[in-house]
């Protein structure tokens, strides 16, 4: 009997709920244990892969090496790391050990990676080494913390980290013990997942094992099948690469692809290696790939469809026809909702709710709205549930988003005639430049196509002219390789493809975009930025 088998649990596999993850993988690895479900590529060359077997045994080992480290189910323990396959071999010693883990962003520093540990009651963190130095600084401000294991990642230039840690590869080492799942109840705490805080303390969202094994066979929605190959450059901190890519291939038996970080310079180049059939991006990053200067074989790539969370629609059908894509869009949220439009709804649109869920849209009363007017997402399951959503330790804030029973998506939308659905802007967050309500996606996809420029993303700053409401417009542009931007010459293209009312007040040039663990621009740096006239700002100047 091999020693997978020995350490797999006793029960059958027919009597395994696989809303829970470890149960997933341990009937996966008495079906096709050899299976390489996850290949994990970096810009280095390296090349690991993950078969179910591995999966499994690798978290015998993890959580073998939790409980030797004191934690009890129900305890917490930080992941602190790009995207490496122990970060999915944690994720099964987690649900294996019946302890929570809380994925951080490995660029978080200073007091937000403290209040994260700290309000999550870390007891441990897995840390790559990479990541170590901003994990020293705070160590003292966590009192919670017992233990840190160090990753050691190949990286160059990494400082060695300071004794006292044990490595990862110590604890994968070694034979396989004897497992038992002890993660029984799919309602109990999988995971602490925090939002970006971009308005306060970032909120810490209860996961539990039903939602993420439920999220796990949303694949067919998305037009998955066992036979693709997905890529995904997003960060496993981060609840699309989680679930969307992550979740739905460990349930298919898809064999996902993964880079550390995202990198639109390689991604044609990956998915060609690969043959990745399908892979994932987030608003600013289709910009940012549409931006790249066009090459010949632009269409010449086994991509079919790219799932996409906020391509601007002015982009949307020129980037499918650059690229010979069909694009898949949706729209949700680590707490809930979902919506898809596989292509069959309008371009522009989120698509309408798979069967399960309810979608309204109210105005600031709770009424509905019409057709065309906008008004607030919000969800409920089909049965009439009410929506559960729970952010640690702030019964307040749970309850504010789940007023009422549907679950407050805090975004504004729209429906038309048909029924498909779209976003417009967040709650607070809309530019309204002049009386008008400004598309972003416009004015991006313009600047986009400048050759001198490899990154735009666009925002509002307080109107000059302190009208209540009102807000100028900036465009944050990074310059190309070997390129320098003239401010004015950028000015003219807005001038020349966009209404007056779109030409940007402002054009803010950085060496990069300041950007959170799922790609996503993080406006209060920008605009800390400007304020602090930390970067080049130019206005226009006419004639």
């Amino acid at each position: 009997m091999s020693s997978t088998a020995q350490a797999a649990p006793a029960d059958t596999a027919a009597a395994r709920d696989e809303l829970i993850l470890a149960n997933l993988v341990a009937n996966r690895v008495e079906s096709e244990p050899d299976r390489d479900v996850l290949t994990f590529e970096s810009a280095g060359g390296t090349e690991e892969v993950r078969t179910y077997r591995q999966l499994w045994e690798n978290g015998c080992r993890i959580a073998a090496g939790l409980d030797q480290a004191g934690m009890a189910p129900g305890d917490c323990f930080a992941l602190l790391m790009q995207n490496h396959p122990e970060f999915v071999d944690a994720m099964v010693g987690a649900s294996i050990s019946g302890t929570v883990f809380v994925p951080i962003d490995p660029r978080t520093r200073g007091d937000k990676l403290a209040y994260m540990l700290r309000h999550s009651g870390c007891k441990g963190v897995i840390c790559a080494d990479y990541a170590m130095q901003a994990l020293e600084a705070v160590r003292d401000q966590v009192p919670s913390l017992e233990w840190v294991w160090v990753l050691e990642s190949g990286e160059p230039d990494v400082p060695a980290p300071r004794t006292g840690c044990r490595r990862v590869s110590d604890v994968l080492s070694g034979p396989v013990p004897v497992a038992e799942i002890r993660s029984v109840d799919p309602m109990a705490p999988m995971q602490i997942m925090y939002t970006s805080g971009t308005t306060g303390d970032p909120k810490g969202v209860v996961m539990r094992h039903a939602r993420y094994g439920a999220a796990a066979g949303w694949g067919p929605l998305f037009g998955y099948s066992r036979d693709d190959r997905p890529y995904t450059g997003l960060s496993l901190t981060h609840g699309n690469a989680q679930i969307v890519t992550l979740a739905a291939s460990l349930k298919l038996g898809m064999r996902a692809v993964f880079s550390r970080r995202f990198t639109k310079s390689r991604l044609w180049d990956i998915a060609r290696k690969y043959g990745c059939t399908t892979f994932t991006l987030l608003g600013g990053m289709t910009t940012a790939i549409y931006s790249e200067p066009p090459r010949a074989d632009d269409a010449d790539n086994p991509v079919r469809f790219v799932i996409s969370a906020g391509i601007p629609a002015a982009i949307w059908d020129a980037f499918a026809r650059r690229f010979a894509v069909r694009i898949v869009e949706f729209y949700g949220a680590v707490e809930g909702g979902l919506t898809i439009n596989t292509g069959e709804g309008p371009a522009g649109s989120i698509g309408k709710p798979p069967p399960f869920l309810n979608v309204r849209l109210v105005d600031e009363d709770g009424h509905d709205v019409a057709p065309g007017q906008p008004g607030e997402l919000i969800f409920q399951l089909a049965n009439g549930s009410p929506a559960d959503v729970v952010y640690l330790h702030n019964p307040e804030a749970s309850g504010r988003k789940t007023q009422g029973g549907w679950l407050r998506m805090g975004d504004i939308g729209h429906r038309d005639a048909q029924g498909w659905l779209y976003f417009d802007y967040r709650i607070g967050g809309g530019i309204r430049h002049n009386g008008d309500f400004i598309q972003p996606g416009e004015i991006e996809k313009v600047i986009a196509e400048c050759d001198d420029v490899a990154d735009v993303y666009v925002y509002g700053v307080p109107a000059a002219s302190g009208a209540p409401g009102e807000k100028d417009v900036v465009a944050a542009i990074v310059a190309a390789a070997g390129r320098q931007i003239d401010p004015q010459a950028v000015f003219s293209r807005c001038r020349q493809r966009l209404s007056a009312g779109m030409v940007p007040s402002y054009l803010q040039v950085l060496a990069e975009i300041p950007k959170t663990a799922s790609e996503k621009p993080q406006e209060r740096f920008l605009l800390e930025a400007f304020n602090a006239q930390g970067n080049q700002l130019y206005r226009e100047m006419r004639a």
